[in-house]
């Protein structure tokens, strides 16, 4: 079974449906295996990965940052739309994604043209309070993009300080990094070569085949 969510409605109490049942439990981040109570189901963790035009790389040449959430709106405290809102008066940012056009963004962009359309941003902004790994985060790191992100869930594991993008809880803190890769192009794009370096190994479809072809032979067995 795989599990795709953080768990809900409580962080930690909340009782997985598989849970004592004789069955394979998949999570795709280790945040999330922690924090369900998946019972005595044997669980394992199996990352994201992402197929991206591999034309698609970092130019950074838009002095804005771009956040990329569906139905930011929709669900606002989970999705941060009230931190992305408040980034938004000081700092030059867009949105995309279904429905971000009703709040003044871009709306949906095409997959296949998404990914070139972020790489023109100096950063991407996740203002996400609770969630797994979002997808945005991973394509962005695999094209050579900086991550500007909240400090919760499994990102603290993902980005490197000061390497790959900043992480704090502290919205302030992170419009002042928003602010430093604005007015300083180059630290932008040595921190998006690392995070691409990063996202090569850890996000990559070679580990992604291998891990669930473990799965698969630890189930048949």
């Amino acid at each position: 079974y795989l599990e795709h969510n953080t768990p809900k409605p409580h962080a930690v109490d909340t009782r997985h449906p598989m849970a004592a049942s004789n069955v394979l439990l998949v999570h795709v981040t280790h945040y999330n295996r922690l924090m369900w109570d998946n019972g005595s189901t044997p669980t394992m963790v199996i990352e994201h990965s992402v197929a991206i035009d591999p034309n698609a790389t970092y130019r950074g040449t838009l002095e804005r940052g771009v956040t990329v959430v569906n139905g930011m709106q929709k669900r606002p405290r989970i999705t941060g739309y009230d931190l992305f809102l408040q980034a938004k008066e000081q700092i030059p940012l867009d949105a995309i994604g279904m429905q971000t056009e009703e709040f003044g963004g871009l709306g949906d962009v095409p997959y296949r043209s998404l990914h070139r359309r972020m790489a023109e941003y100096r950063f991407l902004f996740s203002p996400i309070r609770y969630t797994s790994l979002p997808l945005a985060v991973i394509e962005a790191m695999t094209i050579g993009m900086p991550i500007v992100a909240l400090a919760t869930t499994e990102l603290p594991t993902v980005i490197e300080q000061g390497k790959s993008g900043f992480l704090s809880c502290d919205p302030d803190e992170l419009q002042d990094n928003m602010r430093f890769l604005l007015t300083h192009p180059e630290e932008a794009r040595r921190m998006g070569q690392y995070a691409r370096e990063v996202a090569r190994t850890r996000f990559g479809l070679e580990r992604f085949i291998q891990d669930w072809n473990a799965a698969f032979a630890r189930v048949l067995s």
